[in-house]
């Protein structure tokens, strides 16, 4: 069972998904931090809104109070600009999942379209050879 473990912990396929999770979850950061320093940070300063701490208070005793306000009291609210940051995150990855994949599809079609284009190769040197031996040995 061990061995079986071994194999199969070992093979490339099992090593490239290791690889592609880590550096998917590297990605995730980077698109993470784009979006809320970058994206959220300009739009906020367009709007002259925090969209960080854009909430929706559910108590109506706490309607007015902001973000801050409403966690030191620990009020129900809901976190809409988090919701708003967290699922722009979301699109602009699956986005550029997409393109990922689209071009990863693109040079394989290309790839095959040219290994079904090449012609066939012939006979390397040591199959002649070795037909010149076959025919020889035939003919005696």
């Amino acid at each position: 069972m061990l061995k079986e473990f071994k194999e199969f912990a070992l093979k490339g396929n099992m090593f490239d998904l290791a690889i592609g999770t880590i550096i998917g979850a590297a990605f995730g950061g980077v698109v993470g931090s784009f979006v809320k320093d970058l994206i959220m940070a300009a739009v906020g300063g367009l709007l002259k809104l925090d969209f960080s701490k854009l909430v929706i208070p559910l108590d109506p005793a706490f309607a007015g109070k902001n973000w801050k306000e409403l966690q030191d009291a620990g009020a129900p609210y809901i976190g809409i600009g988090n919701f708003l940051t967290v699922f722009l995150n979301f699109l602009i990855l699956a986005l550029v999942l997409f393109m990922v994949v689209k071009a990863y599809n693109a040079a394989k079609k290309k790839l095959a379209a040219e290994e079904a284009a090449a012609p066939p190769a012939g006979p390397t040197t040591e199959e002649k050879l070795l037909t010149e031996i076959r025919d020889l040995l035939k003919s005696k």
